[in-house]
């Protein structure tokens, strides 16, 4: 027989989705099954969201095979149906929603189409406050200002000096009347269920601070730029990037408590500054995930590139180290260069506590020499001891090394561990055998390639409201291995950006940033003695080798401690892209019934969406690729 015909999408990596064809469409639809289903599901639609979404379903699925599809559709737009429904069931309660917006100079279109998303909210008690500082060149836009607000009540115009963009936008706190406040940039949109589905979550939640997601949209607002699909709250991302941005409703009393003010020493992140101080205070804060904002993207518009406006990236600097000082946390930012409006956090470090390096070992002497060099090389930090755990090496030479590593690396000794390989059980005895208040896990493999590597795992693991720390790993040709641990990915978990280019920025920055995660790979994990010692350390009775480092980053995270995955802690992971799970033999049976124990023990964590993971993206690949 003749080889079969060579098909580039045969040879992908499996994390990586394939495109639909018009091919691949035309045999689904071959199928009497698969007709089937899609007729149930086209019932279903009718009955529950109308024609009008059925049509915007089957567009998209036509687009995607065409390799056309357009943005409506993953852009939450509400239909009729909807809408209609918001206007007959109002909410209750009187809070009105006061839209504060500064204008200067705004052209007429781009004003008339913000005021008329203003009008167009199927939440009636809204107030909209426009602060117009326009200069003389520019009456029209209060003329055309004023003429909405004299026909509608709940338009308050104001005419003031220009006393830049956070004076003016105080000014408009001060003139709303409102028990919430929003702020909507005077080239911006708004959907027209924003307000209504923003109290809706203040109601049933009491948040205090709501956000949601947004996309930016040309300047004619017909071609997209790009979506905005953001997690939840993570406060570690929010230090290293303003993710929130639009749309954000607070409420007057938070405001207050943060200070009812934009500060003009940060113009150009006077937002920035805002929302951390908001945050700061704030006792609730919720985020819907949907898209409710457009944010209009032209020159010199901050959507379109925030390099148009450079004083707004060294702006947000400043407003991270207000924050910081603010929290009583000492430490600096500086810009991320090729990612405007991004920071690279450097926290100082509190105190010197010994570093317990544990490093489970079995043979491998080159890998282990390899992370050993490279460990002392790149440490940055004196106060540590290395643990190697042997585990039923069989090849004389490793334990001739081990001797040689005695003497050449200071503070390293090789304890044994006795019995048949369970990973989390060798982690233990090395945990155990060890002194360190911090435990580093570290796998034999690992290759560490940053300066002051134990350093900035560390400024960040010694924080009280920290669990554990994850590094930024490679694989050996230069692409993501782990990048922070997603929940829910192929029934269970998987890894943020894999096999993504290794200079990616990522997703809204996420592989640059300081991210909060679920969970972070055990390959190299930081964490308190305390805190390990506290969940009993690794599951070794129900996780031996797989799900054990997910488990107690997951016990963690339950205590209401963060998980935090720091970009500048970098390792190359010399595991094999194609090695794969364990998938014949005894290690099969080992490793399905370890999965078995994690879905049955976190099926609630797997089936709702992961707080750090937008539910537009898939969760079959591991490349935060769109659904």
């Amino acid at each position: 027989m003749g080889s079969k015909p060579y098909k580039a999408e045969d040879h992908l990596p499996a994390d990586v989705a394939r495109a639909d064809s018009v091919s691949g469409m035309a045999k689904r639809l071959a199928s009497p099954r698969h007709l089937a289903d899609l007729a149930g599901r086209g019932v279903r639609c009718v009955r529950e969201e109308g024609f009008e979404q059925l049509w915007r379903e089957v567009e998209f699925r036509v687009g995607l095979a065409i390799h056309k599809d357009r943005w409506q559709h993953r852009a939450d737009q509400p239909t009729r149906r909807q809408l209609k429904a918001q206007r007959a069931n109002p909410l209750p309660g009187s809070l009105v929603v006061s839209v504060v917006v500064p204008l200067y100079n705004t052209p007429q279109k781009f004003l008339r189409q913000m005021i008329e998303s203003v009008q167009a909210q199927t939440y009636p008690q809204w107030q909209l406050v426009l602060v117009d500082a326009s200069d003389e060149a520019h009456s029209d836009v209060g003329k055309m200002a004023r003429s909405y607000a004299a026909k509608e009540p709940r338009i308050l115009y104001h005419k003031q000096k220009n006393q830049g963009i956070a004076g003016n936008t105080t000014a408009g706190f001060k003139l709303a009347t409102g028990g919430a406040l929003a702020l909507l940039d005077h080239d911006d949109v708004l959907y027209p269920n924003a307000l209504y589905e923003v109290v809706q979550c203040m109601q049933k939640t009491g948040a205090d601070f709501v956000y949601t997601d947004e996309i930016i949209l040309s300047g004619n607002l017909k071609e997209l730029g790009g979506y905005h699909f953001k997690p939840d709250y993570a406060p570690d991302y929010l230090r290293s990037c303003n993710y929130i941005t639009h749309l954000m409703v607070f409420t007057r009393e938070l405001l207050e408590k943060a200070g009812a003010e934009e500060r003009s020493e940060f113009d150009g992140a006077q937002d920035y500054d805002l929302t951390l101080r908001l945050t700061e205070k704030a006792s609730c804060i919720r985020h819907i995930p949907k898209v409710m904002y457009i944010w209009r993207g032209h020159a010199a518009s901050t959507a379109q590139d925030m390099e148009a406006k450079p004083y707004a990236v060294q702006a947000g600097v400043r407003a991270i180290e207000a924050h910081f000082k603010r929290m009583g946390l000492a430490g600096s930012a500086e810009a991320i260069p090729g990612a405007p409006g991004a920071y690279r956090l450097h926290y100082e470090l509190t105190g010197r506590p010994l570093i317990s390096v544990v490093i489970p070992n079995k043979d491998h002497r080159e890998d282990l020499e390899r992370c050993l060099a490279s460990l002392y090389q790149k440490a940055g930090y004196d106060r540590f001891e290395v643990i190697v755990v042997e585990n039923n090496s069989t090849d004389p030479e490793t334990f001739a090394y081990y001797r040689q590593a005695a003497e050449k690396y200071e503070n390293l000794k090789v304890v044994t561990y006795q019995g048949s390989f369970n990973f989390a059980a060798v982690c233990n005895l090395g945990v155990k055998e060890s002194s360190g208040k911090q435990i580093l896990l570290l796998n034999n493999d690992i290759e560490v390639i940053t300066d002051g590597f134990l350093k900035e795992m560390l400024s960040y693991s010694q924080r009280p409201d920290v669990g554990c720390v994850g590094a930024k790993l490679f694989f050996p040709d230069g692409t993501i291995q782990h990048g922070g641990v997603i929940m829910g990915i192929n029934g269970t978990a998987g890894h943020s950006h894999k096999s993504h280019p290794g200079d990616a920025v990522g997703d809204l920055y996420r592989l640059v940033t300081t991210q909060d995660y679920m969970a972070v790979t055990g390959a190299c994990l930081m964490v308190k003695r305390e805190l390990y010692n506290a969940c009993g350390g690794l599951d070794a009775e129900n996780f031996a080798v797989a799900y054990n480092d997910i488990d107690l980053c997951l016990k963690l995270w339950q205590k209401g401690l963060l998980n935090v995955f720091t970009p500048a802690a970098q390792c190359i992971h010399y595991e094999s892209k194609s090695r794969g799970l364990d998938e014949t033999g005894p290690n099969a049976v080992r490793y399905n019934r370890e999965k078995k124990n994690f879905i049955k023990k976190y099926h609630t964590l797997i089936d709702t969406p992961d707080p750090y993971y937008n539910p537009h993206f898939n969760t079959k690949f591991e490349n935060f690729g769109l659904k």
